[in-house]
Protein backbone atom coordinates (compact mmCIF):
# COMPACT_ATOMS: atom_id res chain seq x y z
CA UNK A 1 0.00 0.00 0.00
CA UNK A 2 1.59 3.47 -1.38
CA UNK A 3 0.19 5.45 2.03
CA UNK A 4 0.70 8.52 0.30
CA UNK A 5 -1.33 7.85 -3.18
CA UNK A 6 -4.40 6.59 -0.77
CA UNK A 7 -3.54 9.80 1.83
CA UNK A 8 -4.13 12.07 -1.56
CA UNK A 9 -7.21 9.91 -2.59
CA UNK A 10 -8.53 10.84 0.89
CA UNK A 11 -7.78 14.71 0.65
CA UNK A 12 -8.91 15.36 -2.99
CA UNK A 13 -12.33 13.06 -2.24
CA UNK A 14 -12.90 15.55 1.33
CA UNK A 15 -12.02 18.45 -1.25
CA UNK A 16 -15.16 17.24 -3.68
CA UNK A 17 -17.12 16.73 -0.98
CA UNK A 18 -17.17 19.43 1.40
CA UNK A 19 -20.87 20.37 1.24
CA UNK A 20 -21.88 16.83 1.55
CA UNK A 21 -21.86 14.28 4.87
CA UNK A 22 -18.45 12.30 4.49
CA UNK A 23 -18.56 8.74 4.62
CA UNK A 24 -15.49 7.74 6.49
CA UNK A 25 -15.66 4.07 5.04
CA UNK A 26 -15.34 5.45 1.72
CA UNK A 27 -12.36 7.52 2.95
CA UNK A 28 -10.89 4.12 4.56
CA UNK A 29 -11.24 2.24 1.19
CA UNK A 30 -8.62 4.35 -0.36
CA UNK A 31 -6.21 2.65 2.08
CA UNK A 32 -7.95 -0.49 2.23
CA UNK A 33 -8.69 -0.13 5.66
CA UNK A 34 -11.53 -0.09 8.20
CA UNK A 35 -12.42 3.71 9.37
CA UNK A 36 -11.11 2.92 12.65
CA UNK A 37 -7.72 2.10 11.71
CA UNK A 38 -7.89 5.53 8.39
CA UNK A 39 -8.70 7.89 11.33
CA UNK A 40 -5.12 6.86 13.45
CA UNK A 41 -3.19 6.64 10.30
CA UNK A 42 -4.33 10.17 8.74
CA UNK A 43 -4.14 11.81 12.40
CA UNK A 44 -0.47 10.51 12.48
CA UNK A 45 0.99 11.15 8.90
CA UNK A 46 -1.14 14.87 9.07
CA UNK A 47 -0.67 15.64 12.11
CA UNK A 48 -4.47 16.48 13.00
CA UNK A 49 -7.84 14.42 13.12
CA UNK A 50 -9.49 13.93 10.50
CA UNK A 51 -12.76 15.26 11.99
CA UNK A 52 -10.57 18.45 12.79
CA UNK A 53 -8.91 18.54 9.09
CA UNK A 54 -12.77 18.59 7.05
CA UNK A 55 -13.67 20.92 9.79
CA UNK A 56 -11.29 23.39 9.25
CA UNK A 57 -11.14 22.64 5.20
CA UNK A 58 -15.13 23.35 5.42
CA UNK A 59 -14.60 26.76 7.15
CA UNK A 60 -11.99 27.73 5.33
CA UNK A 61 -14.35 27.46 1.90
CA UNK A 62 -16.92 29.14 3.83
CA UNK A 63 -15.28 32.35 4.72
CA UNK A 64 -14.27 32.61 0.72
CA UNK A 65 -17.90 31.85 -0.35
CA UNK A 66 -19.29 35.13 1.88
CA UNK A 67 -16.16 37.23 1.04
CA UNK A 68 -16.58 36.97 -2.34
CA UNK A 69 -20.58 36.94 -2.36
CA UNK A 70 -21.64 39.70 0.51
CA UNK A 71 -25.15 39.14 -0.48
CA UNK A 72 -25.16 35.17 0.68
CA UNK A 73 -27.01 34.93 3.76
CA UNK A 74 -25.31 33.14 6.87
CA UNK A 75 -27.63 30.47 7.48
CA UNK A 76 -27.30 29.57 3.78
CA UNK A 77 -23.42 28.89 3.94
CA UNK A 78 -24.39 27.21 7.30
CA UNK A 79 -26.20 25.17 5.57
CA UNK A 80 -24.26 24.26 2.77
CA UNK A 81 -21.60 23.17 4.86
CA UNK A 82 -23.43 20.59 7.15
CA UNK A 83 -24.32 23.02 9.97
CA UNK A 84 -27.61 22.58 11.52
CA UNK A 85 -27.91 26.27 12.27
CA UNK A 86 -26.20 30.35 11.94
CA UNK A 87 -25.50 30.08 15.73
CA UNK A 88 -23.57 26.87 15.65
CA UNK A 89 -21.89 27.72 12.06
CA UNK A 90 -21.11 31.44 13.63
CA UNK A 91 -19.57 30.06 16.98
CA UNK A 92 -17.69 27.42 15.14
CA UNK A 93 -16.45 30.55 12.56
CA UNK A 94 -15.24 32.65 15.14
CA UNK A 95 -13.22 30.35 17.13
CA UNK A 96 -11.32 29.51 13.49
CA UNK A 97 -11.56 32.86 12.30
CA UNK A 98 -11.64 35.06 15.31
CA UNK A 99 -14.40 36.77 13.55
CA UNK A 100 -18.33 36.54 13.25
CA UNK A 101 -19.10 35.42 10.25
CA UNK A 102 -20.88 38.26 9.06
CA UNK A 103 -18.10 40.55 9.83
CA UNK A 104 -15.75 39.23 7.16
CA UNK A 105 -12.80 40.69 5.94
CA UNK A 106 -10.00 39.21 3.80
CA UNK A 107 -7.47 40.50 5.54
CA UNK A 108 -8.25 38.60 9.02
CA UNK A 109 -9.27 35.29 7.88
CA UNK A 110 -8.02 31.93 7.94
CA UNK A 111 -7.01 29.16 5.11
CA UNK A 112 -6.51 25.90 6.43
CA UNK A 113 -4.82 24.26 3.34
CA UNK A 114 -6.01 21.20 1.26
CA UNK A 115 -3.11 18.79 2.18
CA UNK A 116 -1.47 16.89 -0.97
CA UNK A 117 1.40 14.31 -0.57
CA UNK A 118 4.75 13.55 -2.84
CA UNK A 119 3.71 9.61 -4.40
CA UNK A 120 7.19 8.32 -2.52
CA UNK A 121 6.89 4.86 -1.13
CA UNK A 122 7.44 4.40 2.48
CA UNK A 123 10.82 2.08 3.22
CA UNK A 124 10.13 0.25 5.98
CA UNK A 125 12.53 -2.22 7.54
CA UNK A 126 12.21 -5.62 8.33
CA UNK A 127 10.16 -6.45 11.05
CA UNK A 128 9.12 -10.18 12.55
CA UNK A 129 5.84 -10.31 14.30
CA UNK A 130 3.50 -12.91 14.95
CA UNK A 131 -0.36 -13.13 15.16
CA UNK A 132 -1.77 -14.64 18.40
CA UNK A 133 -5.21 -15.59 19.77
CA UNK A 134 -5.60 -14.44 22.99
CA UNK A 135 -8.50 -15.31 25.46
CA UNK A 136 -10.33 -12.51 27.50
CA UNK A 137 -8.55 -11.08 29.85
CA UNK A 138 -9.33 -9.96 33.08
CA UNK A 139 -6.30 -7.49 34.84
CA UNK A 140 -6.61 -5.39 38.05
CA UNK A 141 -4.36 -2.03 38.09
CA UNK A 142 -3.66 1.77 38.51
CA UNK A 143 -3.28 4.26 36.19
CA UNK A 144 -2.05 7.85 35.41
CA UNK A 145 -3.46 10.44 33.83
CA UNK A 146 -1.03 11.50 30.49
CA UNK A 147 -0.74 13.02 27.28
CA UNK A 148 1.15 11.98 24.04
CA UNK A 149 3.88 14.62 25.00
CA UNK A 150 4.59 13.21 28.60
CA UNK A 151 4.09 9.70 27.78
CA UNK A 152 7.38 9.11 27.37
CA UNK A 153 8.18 9.90 30.86
CA UNK A 154 5.37 9.08 32.24
CA UNK A 155 5.38 5.43 32.09
CA UNK A 156 8.23 4.48 33.27
CA UNK A 157 8.47 6.81 36.24
CA UNK A 158 4.67 5.40 37.42
CA UNK A 159 5.84 1.87 36.58
CA UNK A 160 8.66 1.85 38.82
CA UNK A 161 6.87 3.99 41.64
CA UNK A 162 4.09 1.32 41.35
CA UNK A 163 6.84 -1.57 41.56
CA UNK A 164 8.46 0.14 44.39
CA UNK A 165 5.21 -0.19 46.48
CA UNK A 166 3.89 -3.21 45.74
CA UNK A 167 6.30 -5.88 44.72
CA UNK A 168 6.69 -7.58 48.12
CA UNK A 169 3.01 -8.10 48.25
CA UNK A 170 1.66 -8.97 44.57
CA UNK A 171 5.01 -9.55 43.02
CA UNK A 172 5.92 -8.46 39.47
CA UNK A 173 3.72 -6.19 37.26
CA UNK A 174 2.54 -8.25 34.11
CA UNK A 175 1.22 -5.98 32.02
CA UNK A 176 0.82 -1.93 30.67
CA UNK A 177 -1.46 -0.25 29.03
CA UNK A 178 -2.19 2.83 26.92
CA UNK A 179 -5.81 3.89 26.73
CA UNK A 180 -6.89 6.56 24.31
CA UNK A 181 -9.30 9.03 23.53
CA UNK A 182 -12.29 7.85 20.85
CA UNK A 183 -9.99 8.72 17.16
CA UNK A 184 -7.67 6.91 19.21
CA UNK A 185 -4.75 9.98 18.55
CA UNK A 186 -4.24 10.43 21.65
CA UNK A 187 -3.82 8.81 25.07
CA UNK A 188 -5.77 9.31 28.27
CA UNK A 189 -3.91 7.54 30.76
CA UNK A 190 -1.11 4.49 31.00
CA UNK A 191 -2.18 1.37 33.58
CA UNK A 192 -0.25 -1.00 35.17
CA UNK A 193 -1.69 -4.33 36.11
CA UNK A 194 -1.65 -7.71 37.22
CA UNK A 195 -2.89 -10.77 36.46
CA UNK A 196 -4.81 -11.38 40.34
CA UNK A 197 -7.24 -9.66 41.48
CA UNK A 198 -6.81 -6.92 43.54
CA UNK A 199 -10.02 -5.52 44.95
CA UNK A 200 -8.83 -2.19 45.51
CA UNK A 201 -7.64 -1.32 42.42
CA UNK A 202 -9.37 -0.65 38.99
CA UNK A 203 -10.98 -3.92 37.20
CA UNK A 204 -9.78 -4.13 33.68
CA UNK A 205 -10.84 -6.54 31.12
CA UNK A 206 -9.57 -7.14 27.84
CA UNK A 207 -11.96 -9.03 25.34
CA UNK A 208 -10.98 -12.41 23.19
CA UNK A 209 -9.23 -11.28 20.14
CA UNK A 210 -6.38 -11.81 17.84
CA UNK A 211 -3.43 -9.36 18.03
CA UNK A 212 -0.02 -8.76 16.39
CA UNK A 213 2.95 -9.78 18.70
CA UNK A 214 6.13 -7.65 18.59
CA UNK A 215 8.93 -9.30 20.95
CA UNK A 216 11.04 -6.36 22.96
CA UNK A 217 14.16 -8.43 24.11
CA UNK A 218 13.92 -5.78 26.81
CA UNK A 219 11.74 -4.90 29.20
CA UNK A 220 13.51 -0.99 29.43
CA UNK A 221 11.36 1.81 28.45
CA UNK A 222 13.30 3.53 25.83
CA UNK A 223 12.62 0.37 23.38
CA UNK A 224 9.14 -0.42 24.17
CA UNK A 225 8.48 3.26 23.16
CA UNK A 226 10.51 2.82 19.74
CA UNK A 227 8.75 -0.33 18.96
CA UNK A 228 5.62 0.99 19.27
CA UNK A 229 6.69 4.29 17.47
CA UNK A 230 7.65 2.08 14.70
CA UNK A 231 4.54 0.26 14.71
CA UNK A 232 2.58 3.46 13.88
CA UNK A 233 4.51 5.43 11.67
CA UNK A 234 6.05 2.17 9.59
CA UNK A 235 5.20 -0.77 9.89
CA UNK A 236 1.12 -0.09 9.55
CA UNK A 237 1.39 2.53 6.95
CA UNK A 238 2.65 -0.38 4.89
CA UNK A 239 0.23 -3.15 5.76
CA UNK A 240 -2.76 -3.93 5.27
CA UNK A 241 -4.19 -4.89 9.28
CA UNK A 242 -7.17 -3.15 10.65
CA UNK A 243 -7.05 -1.85 14.56
CA UNK A 244 -9.81 -2.64 16.88
CA UNK A 245 -10.92 -0.38 19.35
CA UNK A 246 -8.77 -2.23 22.00
CA UNK A 247 -5.90 -0.44 23.75
CA UNK A 248 -2.50 -1.78 22.87
CA UNK A 249 -0.78 -3.87 25.87
CA UNK A 250 2.78 -4.69 27.12
CA UNK A 251 3.05 -8.26 28.40
CA UNK A 252 6.21 -8.30 30.64
CA UNK A 253 7.79 -11.69 31.30
CA UNK A 254 11.05 -13.48 31.04
CA UNK A 255 13.39 -10.35 30.38
CA UNK A 256 11.17 -9.41 27.92
CA UNK A 257 8.62 -7.64 26.59
CA UNK A 258 5.38 -8.22 23.62
CA UNK A 259 3.97 -5.65 22.38
CA UNK A 260 0.86 -6.80 21.74
CA UNK A 261 -2.14 -4.78 18.97
CA UNK A 262 -5.34 -6.49 18.53
CA UNK A 263 -6.64 -6.52 15.24
CA UNK A 264 -10.02 -7.53 13.29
Amino acid sequence: MNIYKGLNEITNYIENHLENKIDYDILASFLGVNSYTMQRLFSLMIGTSITDYIRKRKLSKAALDLYNNPELKVIDVALKYGYENATSFSRAFKNFHGIKPSKVDLTKLKNYPHITFEEKEIMVNETEYEIVELDALELYGLKIKTNNAKIKNDAPDFFQKISNKYKKEYGDIKYGMISYDDARENCKYYYVLYDQEIKEFEKVTIPKSRWLLFRIPSQKSEEIHKTSQDFYYSFLPSCNYNLKPIPELEYYHDDVTDFLVAID
